[in-house]
């Protein structure tokens, strides 16, 4: 791996001088631990003095959607409260009558449930929690279910909805009592981040109407207009807690206790499940780009910068966390820096 870690300190740093990002911290592991890791950058270009940091708090953005829902949903299906192939109106009230009573949990989590695409909440519902759960659970489809893989935040919206339905639990308690906790992942939570927190958390988005880049508080509109907990985003993490999740998909023998999830959702989920139809994905993985299926390299990202991957048949997990959000939404720059590090990461 001597040679492999060379090369990604090289190529993190490389991000931080091209100014794809302010800052990063990543690492590559397996079953045992963390074989290599680093850091490079600031939190935030405007406080050069301030490194990152092994310990820097992220807003993982869409690693939510593993985190507190993949996760969860995986709990309930584990222990039964949630059939994976059955319409939804046959254990959820809220949806009888409605178009999305017909969708399955599986089609939530494979992206092929025909819901719509469009995720900005305020503009569709207006501001108020309960209407916008109303709108979205009775709104009319975009397609038939089954037709497409289309990605979009209203899946992980409604499966976090339905988790807090089955287990009447709000989604952050649900999380913390069923996974983080078990897991001993003591510094994951949803925002926004109490001061001290907030002052180890790298900094994301320009809000135009402050004139400041958020820091501590969650990037994502419509998960803030939520009040900072929901499927779509809203989760901070650090390093060691993503390590500890990793991990245990790897070796459920290393957690200090059992959380609601184990092997048998963690096979399901890292298993082609989409067909015929493209891209493939898993329930809520889905391959790494550029790789070969049978190798069972998964990962997913996050829109403020971040990434995680997993590959159980070479027994290898690799995180890269950055606040590229700072300078930009623009994908691409940091979509090469990806693709290369998941290259090195697992070669």
């Amino acid at each position: 791996m001597a040679d492999s870690t060379d090369r990604i300190k090289q190529l993190v740093a490389d991000g931080v001088r091209g100014k794809v990002y302010p800052g990063a911290v990543w690492a590559v592991g397996d079953a045992a631990g963390m074989r290599a890791g680093g850091t490079a950058g600031v939190l935030d270009p405007a406080k050069p003095d301030i490194p990152m940091r092994p310990d820097t708090v992220f807003d993982v953005a869409s690693l939510t959607k593993i985190l507190a829902v993949w996760s969860t949903i995986g709990a309930l299906w584990e222990d039964g409260s949630l059939p994976l192939d059955e319409p939804l109106e046959g254990f959820w009230p809220e949806v009888i009558g409605y178009p999305l009573g017909q969708v399955t949990a599986r089609q939530l989590l494979t992206h092929t449930a025909g819901v719509p695409l469009q995720a900005q909440l305020k503009n569709l519902y207006g501001t108020d929690p309960a209407a916008v759960r109303a709108g979205v659970l009775h709104e009319a489809l975009h397609r038939p279910p089954g037709e497409a893989v289309e990605y979009t935040d209203r899946a992980a919206l409604v499966l976090g909805y339905l988790a807090e339905h089955l287990s009447s639990q709000t989604l952050d308690q649900l999380a913390h009592t069923r996974v983080w906790q078990p897991l001993g992942m003591t510094r994951t939570r949803f925002g926004p981040l109490p001061t001290d927190l907030a002052a180890r958390c790298a900094s994301t988005e320009l809000v135009e109407d402050t004139g400041r880049h958020l820091r501590g508080s969650v990037h994502d509109f419509s998960a803030r207009l939520l009040g900072g907990v929901c499927g779509i985003a809203g989760v901070f993490s650090v390093l060691d807690d993503l390590a500890r999740f990793l991990r245990y998909m790897l070796d459920p023998t290393m957690a200090p206790a059992q959380p609601g999830f184990g092997p048998s959702w963690v096979e399901e989920s890292l298993t082609v499940q989409t067909g015929a139809l493209e891209p493939v994905r898993g329930l809520f993985w889905h391959l790494a780009p550029g790789t070969d299926p049978a190798d069972r390299t998964y990962v997913h990202y996050g829109f403020t910068g971040t990434g995680m991957w997993l590959s159980p048949k070479k027994g290898t997990w690799a995180v890269l966390l950055t606040n590229k959000l700072y300078y930009t939404r623009d994908r691409q720059p940091l979509t090469e820096t990806r693709n290369r590090f998941r290259e090195l990461a697992f070669s």
